[in-house]
């Protein structure tokens, strides 16, 4: 109930979405006798849309979300488990066009496949089911053996969870999996701004694990204005999906902090 109410909330709250409907809502309007609330309606939308475009408001938040977790500069000299969480492929394009369709979080691939060769004994977990609600028998695990194959990664080491479908059942499902020891030491690896709710959801789980982020969408020092609404609604988009993540999971008990930080 809780993933597929979250995908229609989120269809509902995509900033582009909205500032569609405000248009289309206002220009109805605008053929009716309220004329003037269809007016403010639009103009309320062109001046959203045109600070969306100048003020780097997305970047900003991405920025909060990245800086949460700081890279990893000094592994640990011995790791029992690597877990990577999905959110690579596209199993639809792959299907369709007879290849795996990689998307722009594929360095958690290239960092499994770097981390597994810097630790030829520790366990692999790559956990990703389905997460379109219209197509759940395209599991993304399925596709990535022949990608990290391709980069030298022995798939005989590799545990694909398939059944995990947001960041809460990667958790417990990695944490059935693994059923790691209290002195065990695991890296988990996803991109930067997706770190503080992946960690605060694996804590609820009772997994302490190291946060490896990868996939970094900002420079770190977005200050100067610009002017490109596509960027900006692209970024604010995937600024606001998290931070709405991060409070529903702390509201619904996914996850052991509202904004998890580094122990």
């Amino acid at each position: 109930m809780f993933f597929t109410l979250s995908k229609v909330l989120w269809f509902l709250a995509i900033p582009g979405n909205v500032l569609l409907i405000g248009l289309s809502v206002g220009m109805v309007l605008l053929w009716s006798r309220w004329r003037r609330i269809g007016k403010i309606l639009i103009t309320f939308c062109a001046v959203a849309a045109l600070i969306v475009a100048v003020v780097p408001i997305g970047q900003w938040a991405i920025v909060l979300l990245e800086d949460r977790f700081p890279p990893v500069t000094e592994l640990p000299a011995d790791v029992d488990g690597i877990v990577v969480a999905g959110g690579i492929v596209s199993p639809r394009v792959s299907v369709a066009r007879g290849q795996v369709s990689l998307g722009s979080a594929v360095e958690r691939l290239t960092a499994m496949a770097d981390l597994a060769d810097r630790y030829p004994n520790a366990k692999l977990i790559f956990s990703a089911g389905s997460g379109d609600i219209l197509h759940p028998e395209l599991k993304e695990a399925n596709f990535v053996a022949p990608v990290l194959a391709r980069m030298g990664l022995d798939t005989n080491r590799l545990v694909l969870e398939d059944q995990a479908r947001n960041t809460f059942e990667n958790a417990v499902n990695c944490f059935r999996l693994a059923d790691p020891k209290p002195d065990e030491t695991w890296l988990l690896v996803t991109s930067a701004f997706h770190m503080p709710r992946a960690v605060g959801t694996f804590r609820r789980a009772g997994w302490t694990v190291v946060p490896y982020p990868v996939d970094y969408n900002t420079t770190g020092d977005e200050l100067l204005l610009n002017f490109d609404l596509s960027r900006g609604l692209g970024h604010g988009g995937r600024a606001l999906h998290e931070w709405l993540g991060l409070f529903f999971y702390w509201l619904t008990d996914k996850s052991d902090a509202i904004f998890p930080a580094p122990n």
